[in-house]
């Protein structure tokens, strides 16, 4: 079917952490704010850095998301975690239970996180409405194409979430390893070409 959004841009999310406020106080003193570096509309890179240390390796300057969350959470490539020496766990952004933990050192001090490193799922943002006029919702996994110059790929198994505002538009993101393996560029967008149950339909399980 064609959906009234069209094509979208796909942005590339590069590693990056969410924080309690409890968690930043920990690592930048009490009452560190969390500031946009640059102009701000909802969720927004800020000027804060930490370093990320694991079993194997380390990661310096990891950018801090804002506002402040109520959990802390990692977000790494699938290569990212060979490089830290820690599972790959592939999850929804929320999702941290049984997860694995990280060292994140701060310019005041130093947290041990138990759980919160995650390989986020890939995922397309709509307003509700936007995403039940089309015949979609919360949850739907659905095949994404991302148009590059030669590496033009689609990709199964992208989520759908309906937090997104109700403009009639769409907005991807992809981590690194998605975006290398696609040839993404800053300006890459994407479609979505069916629903993955499409798939299914045309390769039944014998």
């Amino acid at each position: 079917m064609a959906y009234s959004f069209g094509k979208f841009p796909v942005k590339v999310s590069a590693r990056h952490i969410h924080l309690r406020q409890d968690t930043v106080d920990l690592l930048f003193g009490k009452g560190h704010e969390i500031v946009p570096d640059g102009p701000a509309h909802g969720q927004f890179l800020s000027t804060s850095r930490v370093t990320v240390i694991g079993p194997k390796n380390r990661f310096e300057r990891v950018a801090v998301m804002g506002p402040c969350r109520n959990f802390d959470q990692l977000e790494i490539s699938a290569t990212d975690a060979r490089t830290l020496g820690v599972p790959a766990v592939l999850r929804a952004s929320g999702d941290i239970e049984g997860t694995p933990g990280i060292r994140v050192v701060g310019p005041a001090g130093e947290v041990v996180l138990d759980k919160g490193v995650i390989v986020a799922e890939r995922h397309i943002h709509m307003g509700p409405k936007t995403a039940e006029a089309n015949g979609l919702k919360e949850g739907d996994k659905v095949l994404m194409c991302v148009e590059s110059e030669g590496r033009t790929t689609i990709f199964g198994d992208t989520a759908i979430h309906t937090n997104g505002p109700d403009n009639g538009g769409a907005l991807s993101h992809i981590d690194t390893d998605e975006g290398n393996a696609c040839g993404s560029g800053k300006a890459a967008m994407g479609y979505i070409v069916g629903k993955m149950e499409d798939l299914h339909k045309l390769f039944p399980d014998e």
